[in-house]
């Protein structure tokens, strides 16, 4: 039995929970599905496989901890500016505090990461 196939029997709910999570995030942000491969670190047939629901999140990869991460940017986002198209004007805009657009940051762990304590310690401000 491949170790996904475990898993999924093991956690099926969190896997089926993330992975809808992830893909209902990045409509919300426009995020276009190969961004979200790079984001996720998957191959773009993986992503269009997610949206289909063919395949699941795995809990012990790397793409797991970079899915709750991009799901904390949604979240966090849409607490503090509580509105999709604003949302989207932040990702895309400059921002001096990140020094960079969070929408090209996310593209790597690094940049992924300092937006997610940006909008973490923007939130502990509200």
């Amino acid at each position: 039995m491949s170790a996904l196939i475990q898993n999924i029997i093991t956690h099926p709910e969190a896997a089926v929970v993330l992975s809808k999570a992830v893909a209902r995030s990045a409509e919300r942000l426009d995020i276009s599905r190969s961004l979200l491969a790079k984001v996720l670190g998957l191959s773009p047939a993986t992503i269009t496989r997610l949206y289909s629901g063919g395949y699941l999140l795995d809990q012990k990869r790397k793409e797991w901890d970079f899915a709750l991460l991009f799901v904390r940017v949604f979240r966090s986002l849409d607490s503090i500016v509580g509105d999709e198209a604003t949302a989207r004007k932040w990702l895309n805009s400059e921002n001096l505090g990140l020094n960079g657009r969070p929408i090209e940051l996310i593209r790597n762990t690094e940049g992924l990461v300092r937006v997610v304590q940006y909008l973490d310690a923007s939130r502990g401000l509200i």
